[in-house]
Parts: C-alpha cells; structure tokens; sequence
C-alpha cells in the first residue's frame, strides 16, 4: 500500500483529496492535515511514501517546507495558483496540479509517481535450458555462441556444447540483445567472446563464424579490423 499525506489549510480541498485516495486502489491515507508543522511531526513518526501538499499554506509555504525536510517524501504539489510549477520541478515533484483538480487529472498523477517508484528490473544473468530432460543453469558469460542445425541449437560454452530443442528466434528473444547478437541465419554471438572481427566473419576462440549478408549492420557499433 501507498501511504498518503494531506496537507492542506482548506477543508474543502482537503476532502476532495481524501475523497479521491480513498476511490484509488493502492493508496491509503495515514493523516489529513492543515499545515505544514503538523504535517513535519506526522512525517518524523511515519513512514509516507507520497505527500499531496498545497502551496500556499499558513506561516509556511509548501515549497519552503520540502525544501527544510532532509529526506522528503515523494511530493504532488496542489495549487489554485500555476505561478510555482518551475519551483516544484526543480524541486523534483511527480506533478504539480492546479485546483479545482478532477479525479482524472488526480489519477494521471498517481500513475506518474507509480512508473516513476517503479523498481528497475534487474537483467537475468542466466537462463534455464532443458538438455536431456532435465533443467540446466547457463550463466550468460559462459555462452560463447550458439548455431542452429535443423530444428535443434548447439550452445557452446568454455565447457562442452549442449544440445537444445530450439528455434533461432526463440533463443535471440530469450537471450539478452546487448550482449548477444545474430550474425548469421544460423549463428547467435556472444559479443563478449568475440576475438576478432572482420567483414565478412568473426572469431571466438578458436572458430571462425561467418557474418551472413543481411546481418552486416548488426556488428555496426562492433570494432572491424
């Protein structure tokens, strides 16, 4: 769950905003309060992942308060007034939204600060292939390169060459595009691996595969001799 802050010092629009949290999945609203000092002791005893903060409130701006906090929650600025859009920006807000604010306007909001806490996929650093019946772990380094015969793929790696039920294109979709890449109709490359580039073929170890016609452009950003 998204836990929510109010701060605002109009009770109209403070239920406008509890109103709109509470019809949006994910979110719950911890506290609603109408001024910034309140909303300080609030942050200090909780945790609160996303704080929807009016501008002009007493005694303290909103901006001079995010500005005060050493580790702000993520902020939506709400305003009657669209003079300080520069200043929340800079200050890093997921919005800034001026009243009176429709729910719609509210949920683009929502949905801008999710894509942006969203985690960062970590790339996989191996994949899972079935050789003989039976799961096997093939780190991506480990694999120098791959060539299609018929319907089957021989994955050779440092150690000894596997054998897998495959198409081709079902391993290029598989393996990550930044390290590998097809050369060939019937040759995946580990560019990790490469040895030597020419035009017309490469070289990893100790064999040479050919860069097939239609596959030249793919080596563009790969040093050639």
């Amino acid at each position: 769950m998204i836990k929510c802050l109010i701060v605002d010092d109009e009770p109209p629009a403070r239920r406008i905003l509890e109103t709109y949290v509470g019809q949006t999945a994910d979110l719950v609203l911890v506290k609603s309060c109408s001024q910034a000092f309140e909303a300080f002791e609030v942050i200090t005893g909780t945790q609160i992942d996303l704080m929807l903060l009016d501008i002009q409130l007493p005694a303290l701006t909103g901006i001079d308060f995010i500005r005060r906090l050493k580790q702000p929650p993520a902020v939506i600025f709400t305003t009657a007034y669209p003079d300080y859009a520069v200043e929340s920006y800079e200050l890093e807000a997921v919005d800034y939204l001026v009243k009176p604010i429709t729910y719609q306007r509210f949920a683009q909001s929502i949905d801008r600060f999710l894509k942006r806490s969203a985690p960062v996929a970590t790339p996989a650093s191996h994949t899972y292939f079935k050789v003989d019946g039976q799961l096997v772990k093939l780190a991506h380094t480990d694999l120098m390169y791959a060539q299609s015969i018929k319907d089957y793929i021989l994955v050779k790696t440092p150690q000894r060459t596997y054998i897998i039920h495959m198409t081709m294109k079902a391993l290029s979709e598989l393996l990550p595009a930044h390290t590998f890449r097809r050369i060939h109709r019937s040759f995946l490359v580990n560019l990790a691996h490469i040895t030597a580039a020419g035009r017309q073929e490469i070289q990893i170890g100790d064999t040479t595969i050919p860069i097939g016609d239609s596959y030249r452009t793919v080596l563009n950003d790969f040093p050639i001799r």
